[in-house]
């Protein structure tokens, strides 16, 4: 008997693409969703963006597992079989520009006519309320906007984009929890519900520590802080140069501090009363990093990672991608799966960050090449046979 997962059942229709959408419906997809994502004629943009005619790896990572059906939504057949499909779903997932769907005569007014159960996820760039909100959104735009550019880099240097897609990951896992809360009602009340998360919103509690900074220093503090915590608040906390690399350090208790004053032999400042509490300590930060430093260098990455740890002290190494993609978290049961593709080439699939201990894991499997289960969606949920799947491909309709 196959263990049960905890979307069992839930069919979703994923017309997103990009970054956001996908994340989500991989998200769910992991959980035991089945996925039908319905790409245009030349396919979602991630999946071709790379010159050349090879999927890129970007594409093979977010979709593993989903089924694709090629699907014209301008065609008013396309249209037809989009909500006989819609009626037998769960969710649909879209990340559109704002209007999108209403152009396509798919709005969730549309949507909740074929299926009064339907739940309409909407990843959106900006909240409703805002001024921006009918604008088009990407990861960047929203870093520039919500203050991420503004606090991210040196305090001498200009703004700096985070190096993660921040917001649109952020935003593909709100709207998940978005999705997973409207199932949950849907059980109660019978019905859906459109859905909308804004990249936007779903960044801004991440920058709580800078904006506390800002509010209890009556925006006084700089607004980027390199290294060093966000707020200013806690001391030592930075990037630490060592005989190999480099290695983080942060002191977020007493005792984190007096065990790592203990190893780098200066008991003398663990009882100094000037640095006896997180305010004294960020008062000297300058110092206090150049103290610390200067221990960090004389030794391995390894090493003060090693002698850290033992003392209780948070840190870790600063690993290169190249770090992490010959390491743990590559391999069969880890967040970065390998895979081949249906033409036997060696790819790559995220696995799940929710581990849910009485949902049991889905088997790991490739991204589909474009209209790839067409035939098997068409079929088994529209009751098409083949001759007619055929006319629909002479007509350009899937």
């Amino acid at each position: 008997m196959t263990e049960p997962r905890a979307f069992d059942g839930i069919v979703v229709l994923d017309l997103s693409q990009v970054y956001n959408g996908p994340y989500c419906t991989m998200l769910l997809g992991q959980l035991g969703a089945e996925i039908i994502k319905i790409e245009p004629f030349g396919g979602e943009p991630v999946r071709w963006r790379v010159v050349g005619e090879q999927q890129t790896a970007a594409f093979g990572l977010l979709n593993g597992g989903k089924k694709s059906l090629r699907l014209d939504l301008k065609n008013p057949r396309g249209r037809e079989l989009f909500l006989r499909l819609v009626a037998q779903a769960d969710v649909v997932v879209e990340n559109f520009a704002p209007g999108t769907l209403q152009r396509l005569s798919l709005g969730y007014d549309v949507l909740t006519q074929a299926n009064e159960r339907i739940i309409l996820a909407s990843g959106r760039g900006y909240g409703a309320s805002t001024p921006q909100a009918g604008q088009r959104a990407m990861d960047l735009t929203i870093q520039a906007v919500t203050g991420v550019m503004a606090t991210t880099g040196q305090p001498d240097q200009p703004p700096t984009k985070a190096g993660p897609a921040v917001a649109d990951f952020f935003g593909g896992t709100h709207l998940m929890g978005a999705i997973a809360a409207a199932l949950y009602q849907r059980t109660v009340t019978g019905r859906g519900q459109h859905v909308e998360v804004a990249m936007q919103d779903a960044v801004i509690p991440s920058l709580t520590s800078s904006i506390a900074g800002y509010l209890d220093s009556g925006g006084t503090l700089p607004e980027r802080t390199g290294n060093r915590h966000g707020g200013l608040a806690v001391c030592p906390y930075n990037v630490y140069p060592t005989a190999d690399g480099w290695v983080a350090i942060l002191c977020m208790a007493d005792g984190h501090w007096q065990a790592l004053c203990r190893l780098m032999d200066r008991e003398d400042l663990a009882d100094d009363p000037a640095f006896a509490s997180p305010p004294a300590r960020v008062a000297q930060m300058d110092k206090l990093d150049e103290i610390v430093a200067m221990w960090t260098a004389e030794l391995t990455r390894d090493d003060v990672v090693d002698r850290l740890q033992a003392a209780g002290v948070p840190c870790a190494a600063v690993l290169s991608l190249s770090d992490v993609m010959s390491g743990p978290l590559v391999g069969v049961d880890g967040m970065i799966r390998p895979v081949s593709d249906a033409g036997g080439r060696p790819s790559y699939v995220f696995g799940s960050p929710l581990r849910l201990a009485a949902s049991a894991a889905v088997p790991t499997e490739a991204a589909p090449v474009l209209g790839e289960h067409t035939e098997e969606v068409l079929g088994q949920r529209l009751g098409l046979d083949a001759a007619e799947v055929r006319q629909l491909r002479d007509e350009n309709v899937v």
